[in-house]
Order: structure tokens, then C-alpha cells, then sequence
């Protein structure tokens, strides 16, 4: 099975660009046009015209899209099946954001543990445009996420919110804070554009971080001021590091699960989905569950 024509089409799908899918697979633009003549040979159809205005999909194209990510979804996992056959176990592939693998993770790995016993858990940390797209084509299973990219083939449900606080190794005072030594944070795509309304005067900062492990010892070594996650702050101050920013307004970060629309209604996803939402917010989950298609 000639996999790497499907996986050019799909990628070409998304830059509409021979050169740009070439440079993302890592081959020339002469094999990529190759195999997309040859699945269209294949196919027996034109699934895209090149033109001065670009590349575009014919409606054969469109209309083999969902197939073709279907194709590659079932082809990554019959992969993994044929690899975990010899351990004995089913292996579950669950991403999870990176700031989130210090809230609840120890609980989370318990918990998962010992609702499926059988079952052999892959965890790694990432970041959400990188899951989401491990989603689509199979390689991961699971997601735990700040930034869901919607997709059709893809399900997200709101879980509950972590929440970062400002602390200062210099001031307790919001006034006080010097966009000089202040660290901007970007730990989702939603954080710098809600953080810009709430801080515009510190918005001109010149260093932005986007993990909260790294801002937290970056403060430790540096000095000035930052967003780090609740738990962060706690041990921070008590340890003497710096102060709460006490009337700097807590900026609220929702946490989403992601899986491929097909595992949905499987039990075993099912399963893990009810654990995660007991961990991050039971009582709000009943008007939080949300269907991308």
C-alpha cells in the first residue's frame, strides 16, 4: 500500500503549495507532482488544477478528502496494533499539554491505570497544534489540550480551567510592575490576546515564554515579573522567591480532551474521557461538551 500518496494529498490539501509540501515531507517538488499524478492515475480522476492563482482541490478532490484521511487514520493504526501484538497489552497514545503534566498528572496515571488494568499507556507532553494533528492521522489516541484546532474528524469536550497568576520577585503591587523585567505569557493562542486587554501597558515587554516550567525558573534566575500556573505561585511565594501581584486578575485557561470522532462511543475512550472530566471539573461538564463537525 502506497501510503506516502495519500499523505501527499492530504498535505497538499492543507498548503495548497507543491513547493511548501515538498519542503514539509522532505522531498523535491518533482516527487510530490509524481505522486499525485499517480493516485489521480489511480483514482482515475483530477483531484487538483494549478493555476496562476494557485492550487486548488477539483470537486473529485473534496470529495475524496474524508476518505483519504480515513484511510490514513486506519493505516496508523493498524500499525500500532501490529507493534503492540507482541506485548501482549493494548496501548493507548495520549498527548497531553505540556503545562499540564505537573496538575493532576500523578492522579491522572493512577487513575487511568486502575480503570483499565490491560491497557498500556504512551504519554507525551506537546503542544496543541502538534496534537491535534497527531489526532487526525492516528498517531495519538487521546489529547489533553489548551488550543483545539476543529476539525471534522475531530471531537473536543471542554474539561474545566487551571488558572496563572502574576507574581513578582520585585512588587505585591500591579502599579508597580515594569514591563522592563516583565515576561509576557503564551502558554495558548487565546492567553497573549486576553492578556493584552488586561495589561496593555505590558504588552510592550520584549520576552514572551510559552511554557510554564520555563517562566517559572526564568523569574527564579532573572528576577521581574510573570504568569505562572496557581500551583506554581504557591510554591513560589512560600518559598520566598517573589510576591503575589495581589490585584493582578487571574487569567483563566480552559482545558479541552481531543480524540478522533470514530473512538468517541469506544468504550475504552469513553472511559478515560469520564476520569478527566472527574479531574478537572465534574460540576461544569454539564453544559461543557461541544461536537466539532
Amino acid at each position: 500500500m502506497q501510503i506516502d500518496l495519500i499523505k501527499t494529498f492530504l498535505d497538499l490539501c492543507e498548503t495548497r503549495s507543491f513547493n511548501q509540501t515538498a519542503d514539509r515531507l522532505g522531498v523535491t517538488q518533482s516527487t510530490v507532482s509524481g505522486r499525485l499524478k499517480t493516485l489521480e492515475s489511480v483514482l482515475e480522476r483530477r483531484l487538483f488544477t494549478r493555476s496562476r492563482a494557485g492550487t486548488q482541490l477539483t470537486t473529485d478532490g473534496l470529495r475524496f478528502a474524508p476518505h483519504a484521511r480515513s484511510l490514513l487514520h486506519d493505516w496508523t493504526e493498524a500499525l500500532h496494533a501490529l507493534g503492540d501484538a507482541t506485548a501482549g497489552a493494548v496501548t493507548m497514545r495520549i498527548g497531553i499539554q505540556h503545562d499540564l503534566v505537573g496538575v493532576h498528572f500523578s492522579d491522572l496515571i493512577l487513575g487511568f491505570r486502575s480503570a483499565l488494568p490491560d491497557t498500556s499507556f504512551f504519554f507525551e507532553a506537546d503542544y496543541s497544534a502538534q496534537m491535534s494533528s497527531d489526532l487526525i492521522t492516528g498517531i495519538e489516541d487521546f489529547a489533553i489540550l489548551f488550543s483545539p484546532r476543529f476539525h471534522p474528524d475531530l471531537y473536543f469536550e471542554t474539561l474545566g480551567e487551571i488558572t496563572y497568576l502574576m507574581v513578582s520577585t520585585e512588587t505585591d503591587r500591579l502599579s508597580e510592575v515594569r514591563p522592563d523585567t516583565y515576561i509576557l505569557p503564551h502558554f495558548s493562542d487565546a492567553i497573549p490576546h486576553i492578556h493584552s486587554g488586561l495589561h496593555p501597558k505590558l504588552s510592550t515587554a520584549t520576552l514572551s515564554i510559552g511554557q510554564n516550567a520555563a517562566m517559572v525558573a526564568l523569574i527564579g534566575s532573572l528576577g521581574g515579573a510573570a504568569y505562572v500556573l496557581r500551583q506554581s505561585a504557591q510554591e513560589m511565594v512560600q518559598a520566598g522567591i517573589c510576591k503575589l501581584v495581589s490585584d493582578a486578575p487571574p487569567i483563566p485557561q480552559p482545558v479541552f480532551a481531543g480524540l478522533h470522532i470514530r473512538n468517541r462511543h469506544r468504550a475504552m475512550h469513553r472511559r478515560i474521557l469520564q476520569i478527566l472530566r472527574t479531574r478537572f471539573g465534574p460540576d461544569r461538564m454539564t453544559d461543557a461538551r461541544r461536537r466539532v463537525g
